[in-house]
């Protein structure tokens, strides 16, 4: 599970405007319409297409809770791909991302001053940039370390820095043991 991509996809699903299916047989029926057919959906799923065929007719209704965790993914994955472009997108150019989390930062500065990591609760407005960095990151495979360390630059200019106003010696900034992390667009 990753921490920090699956709290970008949960942002961006909130702006869906219609609510994705939530029964198995509506699920199933939506990804193989979106695969086209049931083979693919069946590969997908790890299952027999017989099963997927059985989802689609009505005849099977409750899937195993893997099943139906993996099934409602999958089809949040594929649901509204136009609206979820247009989000993505004007939170990349003009909106920005919000982000609340609980976790223990600190930062390296010269010596002599407060560098002491510490558990904070920050809910901040991140600038466009860093929403198309952390977006553009994810669409290239990022792991949860890469978005990580994108989260700690924006933090460092932003929260630390506060656009260049203060604390202009300050190198890296420690992002680590994350407890709570939200976006929101």
């Amino acid at each position: 599970m990753s921490l920090f991509g699956d709290g970008l996809d949960k942002a961006v699903q909130k702006a869906f405007t219609r609510p994705a299916p939530k029964t198995a047989g509506a699920q199933m029926r939506y990804l193989v319409r979106k695969l086209g057919g049931t083979k693919a959906a069946a590969d997908l799923l790890g299952m027999s297409q017989r099963q997927v065929e059985r989802y689609v007719a009505g005849r099977a209704r409750k899937p195993r809770p893997v099943l139906a965790a993996r099934l409602e993914r999958e089809v949040k994955k594929r649901w509204q791909p136009q609206i979820r472009a247009r989000a993505r997108q004007r939170a990349a150019s003009t909106d920005g991302i919000v982000i609340d989390t609980r976790a223990r930062m600190g930062y390296t500065a010269p010596i002599g001053s407060t560098d002491q990591d510490r558990v904070r609760h920050l809910t901040i407005a991140l600038p466009p940039v860093y929403a198309a960095r952390l977006f553009d990151a994810q669409d290239g495979g990022a792991g949860d370390a890469q978005l990580q360390q994108i989260t700690a630059e924006a933090l460092r200019e932003v929260y630390f820095q506060d656009g260049g106003r203060r604390a202009g010696s300050l190198e890296e900034v420690h992002f680590t043991d994350v407890e709570h992390l939200e976006f929101e667009l």
